[in-house]
């Protein structure tokens, strides 16, 4: 609870003076040591991804996401091609820089500039990056872009509340479970509780070291397999103090 009162003696929030809003992402590309993320393009993107998708054995990854699986590549195009109009959600690929091929895509989406919120969604990974390095460092960019180079105050992500991979993963990268918002959306006819995480700006700078540390070459034998896990490296510092922005004013 609160710990300072305004003139009527009620707890009230912190006093943010300095806060002035933070602005709309406005990046084309973020580059990584693994992969890079790129505003999605019809052009450049949706033949490579159309094919990274049809990788998967079957469907499953749809499940949970409010389109697909796409039958044709006119009707993922097309698709695509409304991604690429839409600031919010906004669109981006992930491009392998290995193969410098486009293998999943994701959107920064209910941009709150003024309260300083932003929320990553509408995830879909190929099989070609699942379990690899490019998904931490997907989430390690964007919360360099969302806290450092924006100055965002929290960053969410949400699923359906049945999607235990996607509950799995945000427990993973570090953001802390808020609770279940129930009966919340109606998709593909069906109901949809959804679980609510986010990190915020005081619980980022404990758990960059341990992103820098994971995605070090050196955190990796050589088959590849990770020698210590993110969520060793996050305990390690997650007694380190948390700052928020603005200052605490009565």
């Amino acid at each position: 609870m609160s710990g300072i009162f305004n003139q009527f003696h009620q707890p009230v929030g912190m006093t943010l003076s300095d806060w002035k809003g933070a602005p709309f992402p406005q990046a084309q590309q973020i580059t990584g040591r693994y992969c890079k993320l790129e505003r999605i393009n019809a052009e450049r993107h949706a033949k490579e991804l159309y094919e990274a998708y049809s990788e998967a054995s079957d469907c499953r990854d749809w499940t949970y996401l409010a389109v697909g699986p796409f039958e044709t590549f006119d009707t993922f195009q097309d698709y695509v091609k409304k991604m690429e109009e839409q600031t919010d959600p906004m669109h981006f690929a992930v491009i392998d820089l290995t193969s410098m091929k486009p293998v999943g895509t994701f959107a920064l989406m209910r941009i709150d500039p003024s309260n300083g919120v932003i929320e990553v969604g509408h995830v879909s990974y190929s099989v070609r990056m699942k379990r690899s390095r490019i998904s931490t460092e997907v989430i390690s960019l964007l919360l360099k872009y969302v806290f450092e180079d924006l100055g965002y105050r929290r960053f969410e992500w949400k699923c359906d509340a049945l999607n235990a991979p996607s509950r799995g993963a945000a427990e993973r990268f570090g953001f802390s479970f808020e609770g279940i918002f129930r009966q919340a959306v109606v998709t593909r006819g069906r109901n949809r509780d959804t679980a609510w995480y986010s990190i915020i700006d005081g619980e980022y700078p404990s758990l960059r070291p341990a992103y820098d540390m994971w995605l070090d070459e050196r955190n990796f034998d050589n088959q590849g397999r990770q020698i210590r896990r993110l969520g060793e490296l996050m305990e390690r510092d997650k007694k380190a103090p948390r700052i928020n922005r603005g200052s605490q004013k009565a």
